[in-house]
């Protein structure tokens, strides 16, 4: 099998193992730096160009587009749907998973476990938004942040709001959430492959930090998870319509809530803390999965 890979770093760990899981498969597998693609946008003809030569004859494309080239790693993405190209994930799915009011909303609608998210257009409903996420403390989350940055906790009414008012002063979207306080910094991630758990780990935030992400100083151990927390992790995924991703949840005590999906989990971490071979995982999908033109989008997301 030929399998393209779009990402801008060769060397980063994630990318490094799905190389090698793929060649050790006998699979040839290419890395193409996302940002150096071009399109030739034609009639029943599509084609992607890269540094002057067409981009052609591959079987499935793993894409590994970074968050602040979104827009146009999603365009290339889809031209090579077009092109009849089997992709790990979707165009679409990606889209609606680095949305985060999109994905939220979506998980709401499929009744998926949630903290009470609070969103609106002006500061002036600061208030109101604040009560519907149950009052101080709350979390308030940039649309667009991602590894942990831009979120804070507003401890209080009025610090909550003060917030809510500077970040509506210079023009950015935010959510206000529910503080999940019994989870204690503490989150699990689960990696979904075509709809089954293959491994989970738990992370605990660094010291006096809420957020429990890894590239925040968090630390990271297998964790053994519920049937209800592998189930929605599974759903979560579904409704996205991710076959790859990793999911985010707390454990509250009405049930396990989703924060977050992403459709571009690292490797590292979860590899190192279970043992277990993801990107072995990923791989032996795509085996099984990859079929010419089996695109459910075909792009046109």
């Amino acid at each position: 099998m030929k399998i393209a890979m779009l990402a801008r770093n060769p060397n980063l760990y994630s990318h490094k193992r799905l190389v090698e899981a793929a060649e050790s498969s006998d699979h040839t597998i290419n890395i193409f730096n996302t940002t150096r693609c071009y399109m030739n946008i034609t009639s029943h003809r599509p084609e992607l160009r890269y540094e002057g030569g067409k981009i052609e004859g591959y079987d499935a494309v793993i894409p590994r587009i970074g968050a602040s080239i979104t827009f146009y790693g999603l365009a290339v993405l889809r031209q090579l749907e077009m092109m009849g190209v089997w992709p790990l994930n979707e165009s679409v799915a990606i889209g609606r998973s680095r949305d985060k009011l999109r994905s939220l909303q979506l998980l709401a609608r499929d009744g998926i476990g949630l903290p009470v998210t609070g969103f609106a257009n002006s500061a002036k409903y600061a208030d109101d938004v604040i009560a519907i996420a149950g009052g101080a403390p709350v979390v308030i989350k940039l649309l667009e942040g991602t590894q942990g940055i831009g979120v804070v906790l507003g401890e209080t009414h009025n610090s909550a709001k003060s917030v809510m008012e500077a970040f509506s002063g210079v023009n950015v979207n935010i959510l206000v959430q529910e503080f999940i306080k019994e989870a204690d910094g503490v989150d699990i991630r689960c990696l979904v492959v075509g709809e089954k758990v293959v491994a989970a780990m738990r992370r605990q935030g660094a010291k006096g930090d809420f957020r429990s992400n890894l590239h925040r100083g968090g630390s990271a151990q297998a964790v053994k998870i519920t049937p209800e927390e592998r189930l929605t992790a599974v759903r979560s995924a579904r409704a996205m319509g991710l076959n790859v991703c990793g999911v985010d949840l707390l454990r509250s005590n009405h049930g396990p809530v989703v924060m977050e999906v992403n459709s571009s989990p690292g490797l590292e971490g979860v590899e190192a803390a279970t043992g277990i071979d993801v990107a072995g995982r990923i791989i032996e999908f795509i085996e099984k999965a990859a079929r010419p033109n089996r695109t459910k989008t075909r792009g046109r997301g």
